[in-house]
């Protein structure tokens, strides 16, 4: 079975046999995890680092009015909170949206993985600033981009992070988000995002098929998010 975080963290940059093996032994054992469960709830005192090796999860924070507004999905090979352990206590919520393969490295272990692995710790770096860039986009869309924007932008940003970790099969890739997840990610009610799903398929842009997003036109969606990939920093500057 292919360890996505492995893969993940290559694209950051490369990885010496020792530090693979490193990170194979540290995420080693895994466990199963059902769907719309909460690995760790706001309020709750940090615990250790959650690895996402298979399945989808997500941010998310609960309003005192009992609305929730999710503030990020992470997908098969993402680590969650690098200096989680710092803070007192959880600011918000990480659940599972599908069934998922969840590995955990204590606080400790992961000091000394850092310590002793150069390569793995540049490359977690690089990757939390992936998703500090992810977030402050996020901020943008809610902000400043349309309704359609919005939606086609988070596409955009979702087909590219699953391309990278081979998800992608054909065409498109599951995408196991509702309208109502889509809608408290997006800032929009479930009946708007519906609208705009139709919109975007009319325009033989992108649609949704039983749980599969399939992108019919690359470049029409990605001229309609106004979208730049510069943000998940696929591109790294080359340091001598």
């Amino acid at each position: 079975m292919s360890n996505h975080f492995i893969q993940k963290l290559k694209g950051f940059g490369p990885l010496a046999d020792e530090d693979i093996v490193a990170l194979e032994n540290v995420t080693k054992s895994a466990r199963k995890v059902a769907a719309r469960t909460d690995l760790i709830r706001e309020g709750d005192r940090p615990g250790p680092l959650f690895v996402v090796l298979d399945g989808w999860a997500q941010r998310y924070k609960i309003l005192p009015n009992g609305t929730r507004q999710i503030v990020a999905f992470l997908l098969p090979g993402d680590a969650c909170d690098l200096h989680v352990g710092t803070l007192a206590e959880m600011d918000h919520s990480i659940q599972t949206v599908k069934a998922a393969r969840i590995a955990t490295i204590a606080n400790g272990v992961l000091d000394d993985l850092m310590d002793r692995h150069r390569n793995i710790r540049r490359a977690m770096y690089r990757a939390q600033l992936t998703d500090e860039g992810t977030l402050r986009a996020w901020i943008v869309s809610m902000g400043r981009r349309t309704s359609i924007e919005r939606v086609a932008h988070l596409m955009c940003e979702l087909y590219l992070r699953a391309s990278r970790i081979g998800l992608i099969d054909g065409e498109g890739f599951e995408l196991p988000l509702s309208q109502i997840m889509l809608a408290d990610a997006l800032g929009m009610t479930p009946v708007h995002i519906n609208r705009v799903l139709k919109d975007l398929r009319s325009r033989a842009a992108m649609e949704i098929r039983r749980g599969t997003m399939v992108i019919q036109d690359p470049v029409m969606l990605a001229q309609i998010a106004g979208f730049d990939e510069n943000y998940l920093h696929r591109r790294l500057r080359q340091i001598a």
